[in-house]
């Protein structure tokens, strides 16, 4: 059972990418031996850290993978290697931050996932967008969100950030693009898709 996450809409974009992304991927799949489970999550630090480790106690996925929306990325898939803890100051869609800036208060400074970014990022090349590897997701909810679940998980998430949507970056493209970087992905956690 492999895991993916989108978010809802927050601050002008009323259609977020990420979310648009993982609904094609659902309807594309990942082959016949792979379960997809999709859950769109707010962009509220509590109510996406509550739900990350709800995903994580009741399904137990192979690998949990959280795709979000990198409003500066023009036309960028950034691969995002670790989750950090501490630093978020900056108040989500409720107007809420967490207390002391931080995540998890037994947590470690950062945690890395067990996907390896780098080499995945060198196997994958998708015709019309530049893909990106980063160790700085960013200090917001997809920070947050992808800290919590590699906290919850063991290190077996990932987080990719997508574009916007324009002309040239459909949900459909992104949709594509996403299959191609997971199946990679999967092939890592040694689970083939056909």
């Amino acid at each position: 059972l492999s895991f993916f996450s989108g978010f809802g809409p927050f601050r002008q974009y009323l259609v977020n990418s990420s979310w648009e992304a993982v609904k094609e991927l659902s309807k594309r799949g990942l082959g016949k031996n792979i379960d997809l489970r999709i859950m769109q999550l707010p962009v509220v630090y509590q109510k996406a850290k509550e739900q990350v480790s709800k995903i994580w106690t009741t399904l137990q996925p192979l690998l949990a993978v959280h795709v979000g929306l990198a409003s500066s990325a023009k036309a960028i898939i950034i691969l995002e290697q670790c989750g950090k803890n501490k630093g978020y100051q900056e108040m989500d869609a409720c107007g809420f931050h967490p207390e002391g800036g931080c995540c998890m208060l037994d947590g470690p400074e950062k945690i890395e996932s067990t996907i390896n970014m780098k080499t995945l990022w060198k196997n994958i090349s998708v015709e019309g967008i530049d893909i990106i590897f980063s160790r700085d997701a960013g200090r917001y909810i997809c920070d947050y969100t992808y800290y919590a679940s590699l906290y919850y998980g063991n290190g077996r998430a990932a987080f990719i950030h997508v574009p916007p949507l324009s002309k040239s970056v459909t949900a459909d493209f992104l949709g594509k693009a996403l299959q191609t970087i997971i199946s990679e992905m999967l092939k890592q956690c040694g689970e083939e898709t056909e």
